[in-house]
């Protein structure tokens, strides 16, 4: 799995729907400032990255571990079998 060039941290904790009121903002604005300080101080490795991004299907937020340099997702959180679960099991209580 791969993820486009983009800073996902940036992006999706920006455009998080429903992000309305002062409070939500400053939460969002801490995580995105403690993400920022984790990738700096490389906890998870020199070429190794913490990302937030927007499920475009779920409207879930997705935590990743990329490698800096491929881009290459390394661990993703909730994994990408549940998310492909939980999509199988929404279209199957809909058409029943």
């Amino acid at each position: 799995m791969n993820i486009s060039s983009v800073n996902p941290v940036v992006v999706a904790l920006t455009d998080l729907p429903n992000a309305q009121t002062r409070g939500q903002a400053a939460d969002r604005q801490q995580l995105v400032q403690a993400v920022k300080a984790v990738n700096d101080s490389n906890a998870l490795g020199d070429n190794q990255e913490l990302t937030f991004v927007l499920d475009r299907n779920t409207k879930r937020t997705l935590t990743r571990i990329i490698d800096r340099q491929t881009q290459e997702v390394l661990m993703q959180i909730p994994p990408e079998y549940v998310l492909q679960l939980a999509q199988q099991l929404k279209q199957n209580s809909s058409s029943g």
